[in-house]
C-alpha cells in the first residue's frame, strides 16, 4: 500500500479539504495512474452531501470524481493493453463480477456486484473506494480506458460519466440521420448530448427554459433551439419527435415533451429528478410512445464513445478550476453557474 493526496469530505457538511488515503500497490493485472484531471459531476455533490442516501448512503471520509483523465505511472506483471507514458482513463466503475449475462455482454454497468469508483465497498482494501479527487488511482486493466492522443485531455474527463451517459441511449437507440431528436436541458448533460445527436446525423431540437441559451444552443449544434415556456413553440413540434433525451434533474412535467413523440417514439431520461414523475396514461397509449431511462455504458461501448469523440472533434465545454476552488465550485453547480462542466487541474494537488 501507498499513501496520495486527495480532497474528502469528512461529513455530509463539511466542507472538502485536502487529507491523505491509501492505495493498494499494482497486483499483476492493475494499471497505476497519475492523474492529470478530473471532471465533477454533479453527482459528486449529491453522493457528498448524501442526498442519494435511499439509493446508496454516503461513507465518510468521501472523496469523490469519476471522470479521470492521466498518465500510466505503473502496470502489474500480466497487464497486456498499457505501459507507462500512455494516456489512460477512468469512469464511473472499477470492477464487476465478470461472470454475470450483463458483464458477459459487455454491460457492466448493470452488473449487480459493479464496483463504482468512489464510496463502494473496496474488494482490496476494505472500507470503501476513494475516487479521482486524488493524485493517482490503481484500477484492474479491464475498466481503464485508453484516450486518443488527439482529445483536449480536460475536456475530455467529462466525457467518462456526462459523454457515456448520452452517448449510450442515442446510440442504443438508433440514432441517426434522418431522425428528429430533441435533447432537453442545456447543462453538462445536455450539452454533450446536443453534439453526440448532431454528430449522428439528426435533426437536432434543443428545449431550455432560458432565452439566454438559445445562442449558445446553436453553436453547440442544434438545429432548433425551442424555450419550452413559449406553449405556441412546443405545440409547432407536436407528435414530431423519434427520440427525446431528457436531462433535467429539477422537477418537470414530463407529460409535456411526451406529447412531442410521434408514433413509435421514445423519451429516455438521463437526468435523475429528486421526486417521483407522475405520468399521464394515454400520453403513453394513445401513440404507443416509450418512456425509458439509461445510465452510463458499458467498457467497450465508453472506448467506442472516445474513439468516436476523437474522430469527430468531440470533448465536453468546460472550465478548468484548481483544487481548493472546489466547495465554490459546488455551490455554483446549484446555481446552474457553470457552462457546462468543472474540470479540476490536478496539478493544482500537487502545488
Amino acid at each position: 500500500m501507498h499513501k496520495t493526496k486527495a480532497y474528502a469530505a469528512t461529513s455530509a457538511t463539511s466542507p472538502l479539504a485536502q487529507t491523505s488515503i491509501t492505495r493498494r500497490d499494482t497486483t499483476e493485472h492493475d494499471v497505476q495512474i497519475e492523474i492529470l484531471f478530473s471532471g465533477i459531476c454533479h453527482s459528486d455533490l449529491h453522493s457528498v452531501r448524501n442526498e442519494w442516501s435511499e439509493f446508496s448512503q454516503t461513507t465518510y471520509p468521501i472523496v469523490p470524481g469519476h471522470e479521470m483523465v492521466g498518465r500510466v505511472t505503473k502496470v502489474g506483471s500480466a497487464v497486456t493493453k498499457y505501459k507507462p507514458g500512455d494516456l489512460a482513463a477512468v469512469g464511473c466503475m472499477v470492477d464487476s463480477d465478470r461472470t454475470c449475462d450483463a458483464c458477459k455482454a459487455g454491460l457492466e454497468q448493470f452488473c449487480p456486484n459493479m464496483t463504482l469508483t468512489f464510496n463502494s465497498p473496496d474488494k482490496h482494501l476494505g472500507g470503501v473506494t476513494y475516487g479521482g479527487y486524488s493524485e493517482s488511482i490503481v484500477v484492474d486493466e479491464h475498466f481503464v480506458l485508453r484516450v486518443p492522443a488527439n482529445l483536449d485531455l480536460a475536456g475530455a474527463a467529462p466525457l467518462l460519466c456526462a459523454g457515456i451517459t448520452t452517448y449510450s441511449p442515442l446510440r442504443h437507440w438508433g440514432i441517426a440521420a434522418g431522425k428528429k431528436v430533441g435533447v432537453v436541458g442545456l447543462g453538462g448533460l445536455g450539452h454533450m448530448g446536443v453534439k453526440f445527436a448532431r454528430a449522428f446525423g439528426a435533426h437536432v431540437v434543443l428545449f431550455t427554459t432560458s432565452a439566454g441559451k438559445v445562442e449558445d444552443g446553436l453553436r453547440l449544434g442544434a438545429h432548433e433551439v425551442v424555450v419550452s415556456k413559449d406553449a405556441e413553440a412546443m405545440k409547432k413540434h407536436a407528435s414530431s419527435f423519434d427520440f427525446i433525451l431528457d436531462a433535467v434533474s429539477a422537477d418537470h412535467d414530463i407529460n409535456t415533451y411526451l406529447q412531442l413523440l410521434k408514433l413509435d417514439g421514445t423519451l429516455t431520461l438521463v437526468g435523475a429528478p429528486e421526486r417521483p414523475m407522475p405520468v399521464a396514461a394515454f400520453t403513453l397509449m394513445l401513440g404507443r410512445r416509450s418512456f425509458a431511462g439509461s445510465g452510463i455504458g458499458g467498457i467497450k461501448e465508453t472506448q467506442e464513445m472516445l474513439d468516436f469523440c476523437a474522430e469527430h472533434g468531440i470533448v465536453s465545454d468546460i472550465e478548468l478550476i484548481r483544487i481548493d476552488q472546489i466547495n465554490d465550485a459546488y455551490e455554483r453547480m446549484l446555481r446552474s453557474d457553470v457552462r457546462y462542466r468543472f474540470v479540476i487541474d490536478m496539478a493544482s494537488l500537487k502545488a
